[in-house]
């Protein structure tokens, strides 16, 4: 659990380092936002799932992203020291960060 945790906060800063509409201030904060990240992943983002339930099934499965993208946007009102610019970046740094934190899981 706590090795993905270290992945996911380098998934975190490696993103936010490419994307120009992220901020983070440092790793620390990249740490705190993973964690944040987790708990809103576990608590949050099942309750949004059932109730968008509907919008999941009509645009086949594409609605998650919007939620993800929600759920980022809330870490960063959570989180000092990370700032995401608008919905759009979210969508994107949900999406990268993704793509990155496999990556270094199957290498790791």
């Amino acid at each position: 659990m706590i090795w993905a945790w270290l992945i996911n906060s380098v998934a975190v800063f490696a993103t936010a380092k490419l994307l120009k509409g992220v901020e983070i201030k440092n790793f620390w904060s990249a740490v705190f936002v993973a964690a944040i990240l987790a708990i809103v992943n576990v608590f949050i983002k099942p309750v949004l799932l059932f109730f968008g339930l509907p919008f999941i099934i009509i645009t086949f499965g594409l609605f998650v992203l919007v939620i993800n993208a929600l759920l980022i946007m809330l870490v960063d009102e959570l989180v000092e020291g990370f700032k995401v610019k608008s919905f759009g970046w979210a969508l994107i740094f949900g999406l990268v960060m993704s793509i990155i934190s496999s990556v270094l899981t199957r290498i790791f």
